[in-house]
């Protein structure tokens, strides 16, 4: 029945009009083969003189997770244009404690519209002797975009409750929801110190212009198993809440009425009853109208030659009531050229157009992750990509998505 049922929204889906299309843009082509850009993420300043900034920062290719500062490229015209890349040293720099240098990564950048500020959380990564410390605490950070300076603020701590179970907390690569009285619904993924497994909650936040501050923190999702559950994400459609959540061995879903008490999650699947095929890596949503999609990877679409199969990149519709992915409306939103696209990040440019971004990280499969001929055998070549979705009908509430 589930089947039959997959068979008849798929044949009503391709005979509807797309939604959308797809344009792929080239910001940044080009690297040093020392270190590649990472996490890139749009964001906008609407208003008399709008912008687009897209923050991202590099890797060195050989070591895991090992960031510089943040940097952006910045474009005046609607991103027809792009400036050099600029890097925050001075503001989105690292810090040092003794031996140990503290840099904010994982950043996320988004308007927030009760305000009209520019709002960027990550959250920090604490390194000895270039390498990650693995029992470390771990803090949300966050910073907000001054465009006329075309600064950002130094970046701070979110000071979170007196538990030990915030230990490690952090909202890296979350997408969150701003409400209408302006308060900030922000995942994060959590552990006490010497804990194994992640666990994930939503905090509902304050923000006045520069602070930020937990008003309260909501139900904690469980996932069991490798390190639990990890780098959430928000959306809401329709007065319901959605929250997307990544595990080691598969990607799963929950719902909520308020934002912040969730449902248990289940596993993602697509409309067919098969499991969407998404693991250790995140996804993020687009949102539109009353219309909810995902983004993400998965296995199956020949990419065994890309780790933990993190490229292409696709874009499916969501069926609310399951939820889950509508097979016959996946597209490919960004090629796969033999390097690995996940770390991306989503941003409302206007009312008929949603930007994806995202770039080649040029590390690669075992036993040398760190031959990036892999990847530039087959094209890639740590290009920075922006994909535009072009809507065919205007979203009257975009400036709240």
């Amino acid at each position: 029945m589930t089947r039959l049922l997959a068979l008849l929204s798929a044949c009503a889906y391709l005979g509807a009009a797309d939604p959308f299309r797809i344009e792929l843009q080239t910001v940044s082509t080009g690297f040093d083969k020392v270190t590649c850009w990472v996490h890139a993420r749009p964001g906008f300043v609407h208003g008399e003189e709008p912008a687009a900034v897209i923050t991202l920062q590099k890797l060195t290719l050989k070591g895991s997770d090992v960031f510089g500062p943040l940097a952006e490229f910045r474009s005046d015209d609607g991103g027809r244009t792009w400036g050099a890349p600029v890097v925050h040293e001075r503001t989105l720099g690292h810090r040092t404690e003794g031996d140990v240098r503290i840099t904010p990564c994982d950043f996320w950048p988004k308007w927030h519209a009760k305000t009209g500020r520019l709002l960027g959380t990550g959250h920090d990564a604490r390194y000895r002797n270039e390498k990650v410390i693995l029992n470390r605490p771990r803090t949300t950070v966050y910073s907000v975009y001054d465009p006329a300076s075309r600064t950002w603020a130094a970046w701070e701590s979110l000071q979170m409750p007196d538990e030990p179970r915030f230990y490690s907390a952090g909202a890296g690569c979350t997408q969150r929801v701003d409400l209408p009285d302006g308060d900030v619904l922000l995942p994060i993924y959590f552990a006490a110190k010497d804990e194994k497994e992640y666990r994930v909650c939503v905090l509902r936040c304050a923000f006045d212009g520069r602070k930020l501050t937990v008003r309260k923190a909501g139900s904690e999702i469980r996932i069991p198993g490798a390190r639990g559950a990890g780098e959430p994400s928000l959306a809401v459609v329709g007065g319901r809440y959605y929250l997307t959540v990544r595990h080691d061995l598969a990607a799963y879903v929950a719902v909520s009425d308020d934002g912040l008490d969730f449902s248990p999650p289940r596993r993602w699947t697509f409309d067919d009853g098969s499991d969407l095929g998404s693991y250790n890596t995140q996804a993020h949503w687009v949102t539109h109208r009353d219309r909810l999609f995902l983004v993400y990877t998965r296995r199956g679409a020949n990419n065994d030659h890309i780790p933990r199969h993190r490229a292409p990149l696709f874009i499916g519709e969501v069926d609310v009531a399951g939820p889950r992915v509508i097979r016959a409306s996946e597209r490919v939103l960004v090629p796969e050229r033999g390097a690995r696209l996940g770390n991306f990040g989503v941003g409302q440019a206007g009312p008929s157009e949603t930007w994806v971004s995202v770039t080649e990280w040029m590390q690669t499969t075992p036993p040398n992750p760190y031959d990036f001929t892999k990847c530039t055998a087959r094209g890639s070549d740590n290009a920075v990509f922006v994909a535009r979705l072009l809507w065919s009908e205007p979203d009257p509430h975009w400036l709240a998505r």
